[in-house]
């Protein structure tokens, strides 16, 4: 398999304190997660999967905050703040979106009972450094569903 180059900031380090857009794509961009109706985003039973796993990351990780955070029909989109002060371990946003990933693959092939293939194997993330993009940010998560139709993950 040919050695491909990471799509992450060189020299960053993705333990340290900060906010950290996310996007995770379905495994080619399948429909899986539910339908856009109306500039709504109605959830299937696996669109419910990847909110509830979403929401339980600070179980299993306590320095970590969530912020906006949207499902749509093959991709997710979320806010994930990492506060490395809190706890006396750092974590990588890496290692919380491959638990994330594993939760909602797990959850969706017990409901299934086959080895269906949930995710592509990257993610897309963005480090946010201000005020102003955090804003930004969450403003288009929050109005995703109604610019679906727009969107680059969209298509007939």
């Amino acid at each position: 398999m040919k050695h491909r180059k990471s799509p992450r900031l060189q020299g960053y380090d993705y333990s340290q304190s900060g906010a950290y857009f996310v996007t995770i794509c379905t495994h080619q961009r399948q429909y899986i997660f539910g339908t856009i109706q109306d500039d709504n985003m109605i959830l299937n039973d696996y669109g419910n999967i990847a909110t509830e796993r979403w929401y339980a990351i600070p179980d299993h990780f306590p320095d970590v905050e969530l912020d906006a955070f949207i499902v749509m029909p093959n991709h997710v989109h979320g806010i994930i703040c990492l506060d490395a002060e809190r706890t006396n371990f750092k974590t990588v946003l890496g290692r919380v979106i491959n638990a994330y990933k594993g939760a909602v693959t797990a959850g969706i092939r017990k409901l299934e009972l086959s080895q269906v293939i949930v995710w592509q194997g990257r993610y897309h993330d963005h480090i946010i450094r201000n005020e102003d993009s955090l804003n930004q940010i969450r403003q288009y998560v929050i109005s995703n569903p109604q610019l679906w139709y727009e969107d680059t993950f969209y298509s007939e």
